[in-house]
């Protein structure tokens, strides 16, 4: 039986769950591959710290060389994170003939299209599969299952801590910073949270997602991202009294030769199947041209999930290696030579719903003010909340609009936050009604 050596770059926590797939499932995997996998090397700055595991002497190392320039490793996984130094250590791996798994999102956003030529100039296959949706198989149902479609949207809650945050303040009512703090001290939440709470996290994973669907280079840095900071209890009640729910939403859509790739709170309606996805669970909305819609759903995030698709991608590479054979599948679903660069729509000519919640003074005439500054811009009212004053003077004005041009909601609201009625900068909320 063929044996195939495993290297492995950071013995974290996926690090730590994937040792543990290793250890528990070795003849299942046998049984499946035909072959053996050895995990030969572990590299880490920290191999002394007890992870309730136990290597092999001579496993662990913190030579990083030991696993990335040994001859004997086919296979190298990255579990490092971040750009650097994970990006050269990736580099160099190829370089030296080895196979690549990785769940680095963030490296595979912004630094993507540099991997994916070393690749090509050395014949290594580079599988990414844990980067986005953790236990999700989501890549590779774009890239294999579902690869005859043309994909119109790819839509997602991709941050299981964003959405365990606004599940929990719709549930039970409180507002952003008590529920983070809970979330923080459930292990849902980092210590600093910036990359989840601002929507980072989720910009890295549609960026690669609509890469893959729409066979186009994505520059992650004109990628609109908007987080969950601003949301408040108040918007989330108003919402559910319009038949919504808010979910940090990842959008990414081709229309015309161009694409749509976004990520910011959003209402849709209670009704969809995306509105029921909850706590740190996750959740990808294809529609293809064949296929039409369809979900996947489960676990994003996690020791046991996330390495439960690291080893599902290093499987995928271990059967060609014991076949003998190479890449069976582009790195990023559609041949190199044939990857495009379709224009980004900017932010300003999105055209969708809004929901603005104005607060004003309660004074008589105050609507048609607000009313009046929206129809210069062409925007028209849907439908209107008017609830009592929240404040001793303040009265929440909550509108639905219908469909509306960013440009012309931006220029409309910076009219009606200069009015003298107006108490605070107005909430706008995007609505998608129509998920295509």
């Amino acid at each position: 039986m063929n044996n195939i050596n495993v290297g492995l770059l950071g013995f974290g926590t996926i690090g730590t769950g994937v040792f543990r797939v290793f250890e528990k499932n070795a003849q299942l995997i046998e049984r499946r591959l035909g072959a053996s996998l050895t995990l030969a090397r572990i590299a880490d700055l920290d191999i002394t710290t007890d992870r309730g595991v136990t290597p092999a002497a001579g496993v662990l190392t913190t030579d990083v060389d030991e696993v990335i320039s040994n001859p004997e490793i086919d296979v190298v996984i990255e579990l490092i994170g971040g750009y650097e130094p994970a990006k050269s250590f990736i580099l160099k791996a190829i370089a030296n003939g080895k196979h690549i798994v990785t769940a680095n999102k963030a490296l595979m956003a912004v630094h993507g299209e540099e991997i994916l030529a070393a690749a090509e100039q050395y014949g290594v296959e580079v599988m990414f599969e844990a980067a986005v949706g953790g236990g999700i198989p989501i890549i590779s149902a774009i890239k294999e299952n579902l690869c005859a479609n043309q994909f119109s949207s790819v839509l997602g809650i991709l941050n299981g801590t964003c959405n365990f945050i606004l599940t929990k303040m719709t549930d039970e009512g409180e507002d952003f910073a008590p529920v983070l703090k809970e979330a923080q001290e459930l292990g849902y939440a980092e210590a600093d949270p910036t990359f989840d709470i601002e929507g980072v996290d989720t910009a890295h994973k549609i960026a690669l997602l609509s890469a893959l669907c729409f066979g186009t280079r994505v520059d992650f840095e004109q990628v609109y991202t908007e987080g969950v900071t601003k949301i408040s209890a108040l918007d989330i009640q108003f919402a559910r009294q319009m038949g919504y729910k808010i979910k940090l939403l990842a959008i990414g859509k081709q229309d015309e030769g161009q694409i749509e790739v976004r990520v910011h709170p959003t209402m849709i309606p209670e009704s969809y199947q995306l509105a029921e996805v909850d706590g740190v669970f996750n959740a990808v909305r294809l529609s293809g041209d064949f296929l039409g819609p369809a979900m996947l759903y489960g676990s994003g995030a996690g020791m046991d999930a996330t390495a439960s698709a690291v080893m599902g991608d290093l499987i995928a590479i271990a059967r060609n290696v014991a076949a003998g054979v190479g890449r069976t599948s582009p790195i990023m679903g559609y041949c190199a030579d044939q990857i495009d660069t379709l224009p980004l729509k900017p932010m300003s000519e999105i055209v969708t719903q809004y929901y603005l919640r104005v607060t004003t003074v309660d004074r008589p005439g105050v609507l048609a003010q607000i009313s009046a500054r929206l129809g210069d811009h062409n925007i028209s009212i849907q439908s209107m909340l008017q609830p009592e004053r929240h404040e001793a003077d303040a009265v929440p004005i909550v509108l639905m609009t219908h469909e509306a041009c960013e440009a012309d909601i931006v220029k409309a609201l910076e009219e009606i936050d200069a009015l003298d009625i107006v108490q605070e900068p107005t909430r706008l909320i995007r609505v998608e009604n129509d998920l295509g």
